[in-house]
């Protein structure tokens, strides 16, 4: 295919593109008409299935499918991530101490707040479906939590409480949840991710029906995904560093 084809194709395609969305947004409503339906629907499908929280009834009932995707996405950023900062041949890992300067109050911060950050890590999953937060955001706060060890100044107890391996196992076993959880949906009867557990009661702390085991998987996710990166800029800015060069074959000839 000549360059001039591969131009006309393209200039083609841009077209129809730049015509759909033109008729898609001419198709929305005016800047501030008092008519939404989207808003409309989605307030509705929210009480539909008892979530206090729209906002995870959007995420994880009404468009379960596309949440999957960012999910996805998440997982593949960091695996490209880790995959780029893991060791080549020409560099070694080196014992890192726990050692530096660390001001006592910091430290006595780092104590109050590692156990707090955990638990309101865990609340904010569990309690996603009926508050604002739900999975992301409680395993930010989680993978967060527990790298304020690094800012103690405790490295060597931070890699002893977040093996890598285990958490890298943790960030397949989110996304697969995730998606189990959509397939067995379609496979009771209901379409791909859809919410086919009793919803419960409004309110309720177990209720909103398939919404809290959604925001349990992207919480061990998002959690485990987080630490596997943060993980790796450490041991690539503390741990890791170039080998020395070997001799050359004159020089350990000469050196025999």
């Amino acid at each position: 295919m000549s360059p001039r084809v591969r131009l006309v194709l393209l200039g083609v395609g841009l077209t129809a593109f730049e015509a759909i969305l033109a008729v898609g947004i001419l198709g929305l409503p005016a800047f501030g008409a008092s008519a939404h339906p989207y808003r409309d629907l989605a307030v509705a499908g929210t009480f539909d299935h008892a979530t206090a929280n729209a906002v995870a009834s959007i995420n994880f009932d009404q468009r379960g499918f596309d949440t999957f995707g960012e999910e996805t996405i998440l997982f593949c950023a960091v695996v490209g991530v880790a995959a780029l900062l893991r060791p080549v041949h020409r560099e070694r890992r080196r014992t890192v101490s726990s050692g530096g300067i660390i001001l006592e109050s910091t430290s006595l911060l780092v104590y109050l707040l590692f156990p707090l950050t955990l638990v309101l890590g865990v609340d904010v999953v569990t309690h996603g479906a009926i508050t604002p937060g739900g999975g992301f955001q409680g395993g930010i706060i989680l993978a967060t939590g527990i790298h304020l060890l690094y800012v103690g100044g405790r490295y060597r107890l931070l890699r002893q409480l977040r093996p890598v391996d285990w958490f890298e196992h943790g960030e397949a076993a989110g996304v697969v949840l995730f998606g189990a959880i959509g397939l067995a949906a379609a496979a009771l009867g209901g379409g791909l991710f859809a919410n086919v557990v009793p919803a419960g009661t409004l309110g309720d702390l177990v209720s909103a029906g398939t919404v809290p085991l959604f925001n349990l998987a992207v919480g061990i996710a998002v959690a485990s995904s987080v630490v596997v990166l943060l993980a790796s800029f450490l041991d690539q800015t503390l741990a890791i560093r170039a080998a020395p060069n070997p001799p050359q074959d004159n020089e350990a000839e000469d050196a025999a």
